[in-house]
């Protein structure tokens, strides 16, 4: 089935939209708290070389001093029964102290492998050098997710007036779908969206699959 010209469009302008939103502060916030996320591998090569500098771009200027401290702790744990404790909390607190600049909260470091595929993606995207499979997924996913909606919506318009049991059934089809591609193209064109990561990243309708349902038809 060939699809519309608008629907195109819209697949096409979330993916660039994505990849090109996915900056340092955008994809960090996804997953900044697991232990493959950007700044744990950050904190892991400060301590490997023993140099604090790739870790402090993580933070403000004001929190440098608590970060340096906890540095300096697990540095001087190495070789020592506690060095596993120290550096966890060394982890920790750099990565608190990372999503509090962020205004995200903290709920403990999360294990490695806890990543949103999309995300792992838009990292992988950054260490290749190319965007073309993250925007291939990212608009697959766009795309089923307004088709699967389209279809049930489309069905039941069909029978909308036949009984109001079955245009009740279309109203719920219709705004699951209008509410989906609306999210979407408000996430594609920056529309409140722009602050998702400073307000605590609201998670989007194309991520998720869920439907928006704060207005009304």
């Amino acid at each position: 089935m060939k699809e519309k010209p608008f629907l195109i469009r819209i697949f096409l302008l979330v993916a660039v939209t994505t990849a090109l939103t996915l900056g340092i502060y955008g994809f960090a916030a996804a997953h900044c708290d697991t232990l493959d996320g950007p700044v744990i591998q950050d904190a892991r090569k400060s301590l490997e070389t023993k140099d604090v500098t790739p870790v402090l771009k993580w933070v403000k200027q004001k929190d440098e001093k608590a970060v340096r401290a906890e540095f300096a702790k697990a540095l001087s744990a190495k070789g020592k029964k506690n060095v596993d404790g120290a550096e966890n909390q060394f982890f920790a607190t750099l990565v608190k102290i990372h999503r509090a600049g962020e205004g995200a909260p903290f709920t403990g470091l999360k294990p490695a492998g806890e990543v949103d595929p999309a995300i792992a993606e838009a990292d992988k995207a950054l260490a290749s050098g190319s965007a073309d499979a993250l925007i291939k997924r990212v608009t697959d996913d766009v795309a089923d997710g307004i088709r699967t909606r389209y279809e049930r919506a489309a069905a039941t318009y069909k029978h909308k007036d036949e009984s109001v049991e079955q245009g009740r059934e279309f109203v719920e089809a219709y705004v699951a779908f209008t509410h989906y591609v609306e999210r979407i193209h408000m996430d594609a064109t920056a529309k409140g969206a722009h602050d998702e990561h400073s307000k605590g990243s609201r998670p989007s309708a194309a991520k998720h699959g869920t439907d928006v349902h704060n207005h009304g038809h």
